[in-house]
């Protein structure tokens, strides 16, 4: 089985997409999401600047964009997969291909996601650090001692010794000096404009729940695993549910990939700009046959891999 994975926030760069705008079909997702916006997001994802890129409410309607443009190429060519899942913004890109909603829906959506998100916390006053070389039990002790100084828990549990913190600046910055004295093998500050996937964002979370519950969807063509509890979703309401729960909750991916495994998910392909993802499936399942496909010149690796696991299956 073949499952597609849609990276999330930290993977966008300035000229990511030029290549796939080349493609009639991925052209038309750019056009669309301008259209959506009312502005020219793509040029943005084409020419930056870099700085304007990096803002989240930017951030995360670029990479879906481009995601999703990549994923078209993919269905033009009757690459599909079993299951799709996405890293955090990536679990919106997932449910696009899978047609649970409209892609100019969520790329409305996730614009005022990102900009809920960055007004969840004033300017400042967050952070985020990736601990390399911890285990989970390590992460949460040394976030539980930090309590005292401010706020701090797991927010990405990405990969076997690679786990995200997120909270208030003091706390993570307090976390991060415990787990150190736990044993982790380094602490890296993350540049991030807020903390997200932790309890900082339930006021974001509260501003988009309705307008996630107000969506146009349906079920989704293949499962879509989700970040919040790593189980498949194959209804609307429970995926609706699930990105809900999604903004204030830790990304699960770790348990995502093992749960694709579980189902016989033997290839992966990261479908968008970067390889991030491909890397910690790597870690995850060294069983794994990865690729990922964010130009056109990357089809062929793309069809060899899925045909070579249709071939294994029959």
């Amino acid at each position: 089985m073949i499952a597609f994975l849609f990276p999330g926030q930290g993977s966008q760069t300035v000229g990511m997409g030029r290549a796939l705008a080349e493609v009639p079909e991925c052209r038309a997702v750019f056009d669309e999401a301008d259209a959506a916006l009312g502005e020219p997001l793509s040029r943005l994802c084409f020419e930056g600047p870099e700085a304007q890129l990096r803002l989240t409410e930017n951030t995360q309607p670029a990479i879906l964009t481009v995601s999703v443009a990549a994923a078209r190429l993919l269905a033009s060519r009757g690459l599909a997969p079993d299951y799709v899942a996405g890293h955090s913004l990536g679990e919106y890109s997932a449910h696009v291909a899978a047609g649970t909603f409209a892609f100019a829906d969520a790329v409305r959506i996730v614009r005022r996601r990102g900009r809920y998100m960055q007004e969840a916390v004033p300017a400042g006053t967050g952070a985020m650090a990736a601990v390399l070389g911890a285990d989970a039990a390590a992460v949460a002790r040394a976030c539980e001692e930090s309590a005292a100084v401010g706020f701090v828990s797991p927010a990405n549990l990405n990969a076997p010794g690679h786990i995200v913190i997120s909270g208030t600046r003091e706390a993570v910055a307090h976390a991060s000096e415990r787990v150190k004295a736990l044993g982790a093998r380094r602490v890296v500050p993350l540049a991030v404009s807020a903390p997200f996937h932790c309890a900082l964002m339930r006021p974001a979370q509260e501003r988009l729940e309705p307008e996630l519950r107000a969506l146009a969807a349906g079920d989704p063509s293949v499962p879509v695993v989700a970040n919040v509890d790593a189980e498949p979703k194959t209804s609307a309401a429970a995926a609706i549910d699930a990105l809900v729960a999604q903004v204030s909750a830790p990304v699960r991916w770790e348990d995502v990939v093992r749960r694709l495994a579980s189902a016989g998910v033997r290839a992966y392909v990261e479908v968008g700009p970067g390889t991030v993802l491909s890397g910690l499936v790597r870690k995850i399942d060294r069983e794994a046959r990865v690729t990922n496909l964010e130009a056109p010149d990357q089809l062929a690796a793309v069809a060899a891999l899925v045909s070579g696991a249709r071939g294994a299956i029959s």
